[in-house]
């Protein structure tokens, strides 16, 4: 009988963990206080976080998840202990491959939309690890060089949800050897922790001779900044003292929280903090030099900045750079100084102009990078830049218009609609190209004033930028908005359909081109007539499956015409340029691509005939 029951109790559990609804929970609230002790590597968390059932039934249990390097110490309500199983599962949203999993029993149901408090007390180390990166084939030499995180003696820098799970959170397994599973699901996550908030209580532990001179966070400095508490006991049991500052971040979802320590100098620049290693002055005095240089371009278009941004050099010569909101970490040793400029136009974009939309605030810094393309090379360098954002937003919208086996798992919708994706091809590249085609269409002078008109803090209607362009260009853009930002309707396949080139009496000809749209989305694109001896470029709205007429008057005989200059991002940019046939620019017909060839056999036969 005693097995019998034991066998019940077992069954119980693993159908508990199965029907586990692991995004049920959104992190409303995280009051934490994190305590790192760098000689040991190590790190405690004690505080109190806010649960919001989201889901659309009761639930009983909850999972809570941290990496697989720390260990779960305690989980409370009301001062009250409470069961939970704690187990391992994998997922590469740890730079461990792995997270250890408390299911907590909570005290009771927790209906739809209802909240619960819970004390959580957890602890461990986290060491360099890149088991997620070698075991898909990565070699370690080469993983080392992105998955950097860890608590050491002599530098430490460890980033949040994607990279370490330092902080409590609970997500759907994701794997790297499965397309985008990892980015998807972070995204879905950062999607549901949009207004969360974190208030954060960081200590550094250490000997009174060998403080670490640079403590930083990405949040917002709310407090502290000092010795807290005197002489401590930290985890190896001698008497340590503790420096803390107080961060918060509102809301969480925007940023992925990160902290360092290190022992670094600064240079106090006029746009920004550098934080360099001591023999790198040299370095760093260039990357402020490399700031200034391109401050001016971020101030004309954005405004002054709000504050100064952060830059924290990487020992690690080879390491991938990292941001996340005003804060760089990156190696200085790079002399290429066009490459230091593009990464600072980013950074100092965030600095003047925060907003709580990512289309908005990732998005233009992404154009600013290509302003600043515009301004070293001409308009063609900034295009070839922006083709490098095309790619990935080509594939992003290959994922959620072709469900594959990931997406379907993961509830992916048909379509993301710009206003409120967390996925970075979105918010990123298709995000840039939509402020360079509103650029074109309602002209600088006008964008400007609207950006400048723009403030953070009033920004509640989702229409709100669309109404500020609107009123400065003088011209409604609701169209334009509804196809790119408020919904997702692909991207546009533009091809020209007809030309129809005709002599004029009194010289030179009248070509009316035809061009259509196949794909779901519409935009004003560019359409360029070129002819002996030069060219025209006028553009033409052309809205999703459909067709828009446009007539030129050159000088001399039609030779090709080009829809798109790659301003748009379109699906297809092989159908962009159709050559007007040399016999038909004598007598006035209309040429359609598919029947251009019949057309010149039936010329030529007629002709011959005659």
């Amino acid at each position: 009988m005693k097995l019998f029951f034991a066998l019940c109790v077992l069954c119980a559990s693993v159908v508990t963990c199965f029907a586990l609804d692991r995004d049920a929970f959104t992190f409303t609230r995280d009051d934490l206080n994190v305590r790192i002790e760098p000689e040991q590597q190590r790190l405690a968390v004690r505080g109190k976080i806010t649960l919001r059932n989201d889901s659309n039934s009761p639930q009983k249990n909850a999972a809570l998840q941290i990496s697989s390097s720390l260990a779960w110490r305690s989980i409370e309500w009301h001062g009250k202990a409470l069961q939970f199983v704690a187990q391992p599962y994998e997922s590469d949203i740890d730079h461990t491959g792995q997270l250890s999993e408390a299911i907590v029993t909570l005290p009771n149901e927790i209906p739809q939309n209802g909240t619960v408090e819970l004390d959580i007390g957890y602890e461990g180390t986290i060491p360099l690890d890149t088991t997620r990166l070698t075991r898909i084939g990565t070699p370690k030499e080469v993983a080392v060089h992105t998955d950097w995180d860890q608590i050491s003696k002599s530098f430490t820098a460890v980033r949040g949800a994607g990279y370490v799970a330092w902080y409590p959170l609970a997500m759907e397994s994701a794997s790297l050897s499965e397309g985008n599973s990892v980015f998807e699901t972070i995204g879905r996550w950062r999607a549901r922790e949009r207004e969360s908030l974190m208030d954060l209580d960081l200590c550094e532990t250490h000997d009174s001779d060998l403080p670490l001179d640079l403590q930083i966070a990405n949040g917002v400095v709310t407090g502290g900044g000092g010795y807290g508490g005197g002489a401590t006991h930290g985890f190896s049991g001698k008497s340590q003292f503790a420096y803390c500052s107080h961060y918060e971040f509102h809301p969480l979802g925007l940023t992925v929280p990160m902290f360092v320590l290190a022992n670094d100098s600064t240079l106090n620049g006029h746009a920004a903090f550098i934080h360099y290693v001591p023999d790198h002055k040299s370095e760093a005095q260039a990357c402020e030099q490399a700031a200034e240089n391109v401050e001016p371009l971020v101030t004309g278009w954005f405004g002054v900045l709000r504050k100064k941004v952060e830059i924290v050099e990487l020992p690690d010569p080879s390491a991938s750079p990292f941001e996340s909101g005003t804060l760089l970490m990156t190696p200085l040793s790079d002399n290429d100084p066009k490459l230091a400029q593009m990464t600072l136009v980013h950074e100092l974009t965030h600095a003047a102009f925060p907003s709580p939309r990512l289309w908005i605030y990732e998005g233009l810094a992404h154009f600013a990078q290509a302003l600043y393309r515009e301004r070293q090379d001409g308009r063609q360098a900034a295009l070839d830049y922006m083709g490098l954002h095309r790619e990935a937003l080509l594939e992003a919208e290959k994922q959620v218009f072709v469900p594959s086996a990931t997406s379907v798992a993961s509830k992916l919708p048909t379509g993301q609609a710009l206003i409120t994706t967390f996925e970075e091809a979105f918010y990123r590249s298709k995000a840039a190209y939509v402020w360079w085609m509103l650029r074109d269409m309602v002209g600088e002078d006008a964008l400007r004033k609207a950006l400048a008109a723009y403030a953070s803090e009033q920004d509640h209607d989702p229409a709100y930028m669309q109404h500020l362009i609107e009123a400065q260009a003088k011209r409604d853009l609701g169209w334009f908005f509804e196809d790119w930002v408020y919904n997702d309707h692909g991207l546009p396949d533009f091809r020209v359909q007809s030309v129809y080139p005709s002599k004029m009496p009194q010289g030179g000809y009248l070509v009316t081109i035809t061009v259509e749209n196949l794909g779901g989305a519409g935009a004003e694109v560019p359409v360029t007539l070129r002819f002996q001896g030069g060219d025209v470029t006028k553009r033409v709205n052309v809205h999703g499956k459909a067709t828009a007429v446009i007539r030129i008057e050159p000088p001399s005989a039609p030779q090709e015409v080009v829809v798109n200059d790659g301003s748009v991002p379109e699906t297809n940019a092989s159908n962009n340029t159709f050559k007007v046939p040399e016999l038909l620019k004598i007598e006035p017909m209309r040429i359609h691509r598919e029947s251009r060839i019949e057309s010149l056999n039936t010329e030529k036969a007629e002709s011959s005939n005659h």
